[in-house]
């Protein structure tokens, strides 16, 4: 349970009720799905943002720069959020009301409402704008629990939109503590097909090698849907992102119809398949084979009422499940992760351990980031100190502020 050195530590968090992690390196499946380590009456010290000892209360003997007194509450790690649209301009409080009102998507698009009014004010704003319209998101994220957040582009009408998006997130990564994974989203094509076809010629020769040579993503993630773009054309969009060292494929998938997205992220060794609410059988057993994740998101589903995804078939198969907030303007206006964590032992009938492990180091896998999601000797100081000594409270407690601190591994650094 000890890594201890000799150095004084940056950081010592002292009386620790209970210290949990996910019990496994990497993701969690099937039986094991849930396997937690619970370390009572701990204390942890941080060295250059690494978890360098954890031991009974008073076992650190080398000293610390800091001290933080968990006054006896749980201690989780900090958690992952896999999917979000951070970056917008605008608001869709015309379409919530319409919606509550009875009018379906269709109509409020034919009034120039839905996600192409967001990406005419996101393509009016600048990056400047764009960053302080975040900047408070991502605040809330943080409360929410958050230390590591991905954040989609994919509210551009045109490339030059995606890449002020993109510029935007890296000015936003460089300024935060909490650690931002950017992701190039090819969200909704032009609805004319002449136009629809230039723009992904354009994208795989123009817009796709200039994100990767300034280094503005990780990979690219492409919404997979009768209304987005077809089957064929998000593979031409995968394999010219490969071509160009944007390994890392995320697919929007299965959100109203299963028209081959899993099958898709499948046969491109996908990192995960998002949303899931529209799968059946056949997408179970397909995921549950597969080394890819299945993040689903909660906020839509409580947010437009959508069927919610078949999570315990997934777990029963032996899929990996991950847990998002889906974060955006339109279907998802959730910024915590521990609601959303909430949302899901509700939803889809997790255990609170279930939802833990699928917030955090299932969560991770989604991003290929293994040493996230866990509270481990030699892995990241990120963590959320609780207001009690109970961790179950966090998926339990709804309306409340349960995350006393969230603490990164950027703050535990010496300065």
């Amino acid at each position: 349970m000890s890594g201890a050195g000799a150095r004084v530590a940056d950081l010592l968090v002292t009386n620790v009720g209970t210290l949990v992690s996910p019990a496994a390196i990497g993701p969690q499946t099937g039986t094991t799905f849930g396997a937690l380590v619970v370390h009572p009456d701990v204390e942890f010290a941080c060295i250059d943002g690494e978890i360098a000892h954890i031991g009974a209360c008073g076992s650190w003997r080398h000293g610390a720069m800091r001290e933080l007194d968990a006054q006896g509450h749980a201690v989780v790690p900090g958690l992952v959020d896999p999917h979000t649209h951070v970056v917008w301009a605008g608001d869709r409080l015309d379409d919530f009301e319409a919606k509550l009102r009875g009018d379906d998507y269709e109509t409020i698009l034919a009034r120039g409402g839905g996600i192409r009014h967001t990406m005419r004010c996101t393509s009016a704003a600048s990056e400047d704008d764009l960053v302080s319209l975040a900047l408070p998101r991502l605040a809330a994220m943080r409360r929410g629990g958050a230390t590591t957040v991905e954040c989609k582009s994919g509210y551009g009408l045109g490339p030059d939109d995606e890449l002020r998006q993109l510029r935007a997130i890296a000015r936003l990564g460089a300024s935060q503590s909490l650690a931002l994974w950017p992701t190039l989203l090819f969200h909704v094509p032009p609805t004319d097909a002449r136009a629809r076809e230039e723009y992904v010629r354009h994208a795989c020769e123009v817009l796709v090698p200039l994100v990767a040579r300034e280094r503005l993503a990780v990979g690219i993630d492409v919404f997979v849907e009768r209304e987005a773009f077809g089957v064929d054309e998000a593979r031409t969009l995968a394999l010219a992102a490969r071509a160009h060292g944007l390994h890392d494929l995320h697919l929007h998938v299965d959100q109203f119809h299963a028209i081959g997205g899993v099958e898709l992220g499948v046969e491109l060794g996908a990192l995960s398949v998002d949303h899931l609410e529209a799968s059946g059988p056949a997408q179970v057993q397909a995921l549950a084979a597969s080394d890819m994740v299945g993040v689903v998101l909660p906020g839509v589903t409580w947010h437009l009422g959508l069927p919610a995804a078949p999570v315990r078939a997934f777990v029963d198969a032996g899929a990996i499940v991950a847990i998002g907030t889906d974060c955006n303007p339109g279907s998802s206006p959730l910024f915590g992760m521990a609601t959303a964590m909430a949302l899901a032992t509700r939803l889809y009938r997790l255990s609170p351990a279930e939802a833990l492990v699928a917030c955090t180091a299932n969560a991770a896998a989604a991003l290929r980031l293994p040493l996230a999601g866990r509270v481990e000797s030699g892995l990241p100081s990120d963590f959320c100190i609780l207001r009690s000594r109970d961790w179950r409270d966090l998926p339990y407690t709804l309306g409340d502020d349960v995350i006393a601190q969230v603490v990164t591994a950027r703050e535990t650094m010496a300065s």
